[in-house]
């Protein structure tokens, strides 16, 4: 008689309704995501009801496109909390979670991978565009300067989004954060560099300064995030606690960086409509249609 040996059991495939049910039950996990849907939503209602009085079309762009940030996150966040931008992957060898499993929270089985929150980027490709719009519009920079931030703004998450979900090999995964963090050089340049001159020159200086240097510390946080994190060399291994840093992040990025961009808007709307210049930095005045 052969005796049966107990083997723990180990889930090959996830669905969607397994993705959800587990950060349903994860209190860490699901609260770093619920937590933002909640604060995305009344942050959007709040945003609305200080702007309800403004008319100045330039403004009401720069307060649209703050609100923007808040309205992509509530979508994306709630893309997370239903199962349907997460997954388990398992990590290429030489990945310091390689091998490792994830027990899921509702069932108590193990699934061979660890959780990759891959809808984060597609969140930041659809809301930091709208940051960099803002703050481009605020400075009263040129067309070309905000559409060159915003194009490589696209390029950090979509490259970083293929760092995540690489897993072929280690180090491309690897080669696609070290071309995230070349766009990302980029964006911090025209930021530091371009758009400073621009707002001086538009009278809009102080506040610039502030929201600049607010997103440039920010956004290396978030780079230097998914390097220590679970994704990276999993310094953090923790899914839910990695997620929760990135959430922390999002607060301040998205939710505070808009209530600046909007109150001061609210309260400056003669010198963020620039005029007959409309807040251009060249001598130009457009002309009429």
């Amino acid at each position: 008689m052969v005796q049966a040996s107990t083997v723990e059991s180990v889930v090959l495939q996830v669905s969607q309704s397994d993705m959800f049910e587990h950060v349903l039950n994860d209190a860490v996990l699901g609260s770093s995501i619920y937590v933002n849907i909640a604060l995305a939503g009344l942050s959007l209602l709040f945003f609305a009801f200080l702007a309800r009085n403004v008319d100045d079309p330039r403004s009401q762009l720069i307060i649209v496109s703050a609100m923007a940030v808040s309205a992509v996150s509530v979508a994306s966040y709630s893309g997370l909390a239903s199962g349907l931008t997460i997954s388990i992957l398992e990590m290429p060898e030489g990945h310091a979670m390689a091998g490792e499993t994830t027990e899921l929270a509702h069932s108590g089985e193990e699934v061979e991978g660890t959780i990759s929150l891959w809808g984060r980027y597609l969140t930041w490709a659809f809301s930091t565009p709208f940051i960099l719009l803002a703050l481009g519009l605020i400075a009263g920079s040129n067309i070309t300067k905000i559409f060159t931030a915003i194009i490589f703004d696209v390029g950090i998450m979509i490259t970083g989004l293929a760092a995540a979900l690489t897993t072929s090999a280690h180090l491309m995964r690897w080669f696609w954060y070290a071309i995230s963090c070349t766009f990302f050089l980029v964006v911090v340049y025209i930021l530091l560099v371009e758009w400073p001159e621009d707002a001086k020159a538009a009278g809009t200086a102080d506040i610039f300064n502030t929201l600049k240097l607010l997103t440039v510390v920010l956004w290396f946080g978030y780079t230097i995030w998914w390097a220590v994190g679970n994704e990276g060399l999993a310094l953090i291994a923790d899914a839910g606690i990695t997620s929760w840093g990135y959430s922390a992040f999002d607060v301040v990025a998205k939710y505070g960086f808009s209530f600046l961009v909007i109150n001061y808007t609210i309260n400056n709307v003669d010198t963020v409509s620039g005029g007959a210049e409309y807040g251009a930095t060249s001598d130009a005045i457009p002309a009429d249609d």
